[in-house]
């Protein structure tokens, strides 16, 4: 008995080997299709960078930045976008660069002056950052919590030196634009 079903089970497994695999539609080549790739098919630079700083992955981040960039060019959104994942990555000078840039391009791109600030106190100038949070905070029309509350602790460093943001577990945000919305990056 036990011989029979040995037996009866190589012959299956011998009928199942008797087919050849189904023919892949479109060719029997069986690897991917190897074409080009059109603008439909790739997914924009901006968003997959801003998922990535939402995530944590400030390199990557910078990587989809500087691919938008190559796709559409230096845009206001794009140098910010590069400029506030330099800031994460501890690239001080290259994020004020990059984001003195887009100000310079688009005066009136809130997120841009927003950083900036958050470079410059960053930086140790709580002057200079606090007159880049009074021009976001304006040209907002006060509307963000996260510009109001840099500019009340650029302020409070503006008066008082000694004052450290670590002494009130505060920190400085940084803001992106996304969908119309300003949307909030901790930071560090």
């Amino acid at each position: 008995m036990l011989r029979w079903a040995s037996s009866f089970t190589i012959l299956i497994c011998l009928a199942g080997c008797d087919q050849a695999p189904p023919e892949l539609p479109g060719s029997a080549d069986p690897f991917a299709p190897f074409g080009e790739i059109t603008d439909r098919d790739s997914v924009d630079g901006l968003i997959v960078g801003h998922r990535l700083m939402s995530s944590g992955e400030y390199e990557l981040a910078l990587r989809a930045y500087y691919r938008a960039a190559g796709e559409t060019g230096t845009t206001v959104d794009v140098l910010s976008a590069l400029g506030s994942a330099n800031l994460k990555l501890g690239r001080l000078g290259q994020a004020e660069n990059l984001l003195r840039k887009a100000v310079k391009e688009d005066q009136t791109f809130v997120p841009a002056w927003n950083n900036l600030g958050v470079v410059l106190m960053t930086r140790g100038q709580p002057g200079e950052a606090s007159r880049v949070f009074q021009t976001a905070f304006a040209l907002d029309s006060g509307k963000s919590d996260e510009i109001r509350e840099n500019l009340r602790l650029a302020l409070a460093k503006l008066k008082n030196p000694a004052y450290t943001v670590d002494q009130n577990n505060e920190a400085f945000d940084l803001v992106r634009r996304g969908q119309g919305n300003y949307l909030l990056l901790q930071t560090p």
